[in-house]
């Protein structure tokens, strides 16, 4: 005789007990551990997309580059299936890079939500929805120095995207922004101020220093380390090819599975 070991998928504890079986005559088992998320589960499934991890494997093909009908025939999962597990991940995707935030705020003050960042580069990424005529800008801006995404968006390439892109980095307290010719830039960082919180130090200096500019400076001589993002991103995402016959089918999925690759490969975040 041979006996098996059962354990829970989830927890991998052996507090198990049987629970009857299913309609397939297959046995069912029930974790007593209190503080796991699984009450039920089986040894073996009919349908494979029941198995434990395979919303983990979704996801980790979805950040490398795979596409649906790719996830579908290498886990042998329908694609409605795999939609719906990636759909579900759309809360826990960031714009902003709250960890950079939390490694370079200062340790001394509780309640600092905001990090300084010298100079960043700022650019825009074409795709498209469905046709070519669907047009999808990736707006984001990096860290000059690190070459670290800071925050991104999704829109047209109007003035309005830009605003919410700025909006995102007012954290960051950008000095010196690099971007490129686009008209956009020069009208919204002409005159752009950012207001920071008066600190101890500064009490004695005058009201009219109290705000400063945004320096903006247009040439690709100091955007070579986005453009280099702009690669990487092609590379693990063929959605944002240029030259490609795999495109996204609805807005919603383009932005998970870019937020995906953002939230995964570049912040280092776990999603499983």
């Amino acid at each position: 005789m041979v006996t098996i070991t059962v354990k829970c998928p989830d927890c991998g504890s052996e507090d198990i007990v049987r629970q009857g079986k299913n309609k397939q005559g297959k046995q069912v088992y029930r974790c007593r551990n209190k503080k796991c998320k699984r009450t039920k589960f089986q040894l073996e499934y009919k349908y494979k997309a029941c198995y434990a991890g395979t919303t983990e494997e979704i996801i980790k093909m979805a950040a490398n580059g795979s596409g649906i009908s790719d996830t579908e025939r290498v886990l042998g999962i329908h694609h409605t299936t795999i939609i719906s597990r990636l759909k579900k991940k759309q809360s826990e995707v960031q714009y902003v890079n709250w960890q950079y935030i939390q490694n370079h705020r200062d340790p001394s003050k509780i309640r600092f939500y905001a990090v300084k960042v010298e100079e960043a580069e700022a650019d825009e990424m074409w795709s498209f929805v469905q046709n070519k005529g669907n047009q999808v800008w990736l707006w984001h801006a990096i860290d000059h120095k690190t070459g670290e995404i800071l925050a991104y968006t999704f829109g047209s390439s109007e003035d309005k995207v830009l605003d919410e892109l700025l909006v995102l980095l007012s954290p960051f307290k950008i000095q010196k922004l690099y971007t490129d010719g686009k008209p956009a830039y020069g009208r919204k960082l002409k005159h752009k101020k950012v207001k920071y919180n008066k600190k101890k130090k500064l009490k004695k200096r005058r009201k009219d220093k109290r705000t400063r500019k945004i320096t903006h400076e247009i040439g690709k001589k100091n955007t070579q380390k986005i453009e280099r993002v702009h690669l990487s991103l092609r590379t693990w995402v063929k959605r944002l090819a240029r030259k490609t016959i795999c495109f996204s089918k609805s807005l919603i999925m383009h932005k998970i599975v870019i937020g995906l690759c953002i939230n995964i490969r570049f912040w280092g975040r776990i999603l499983f």
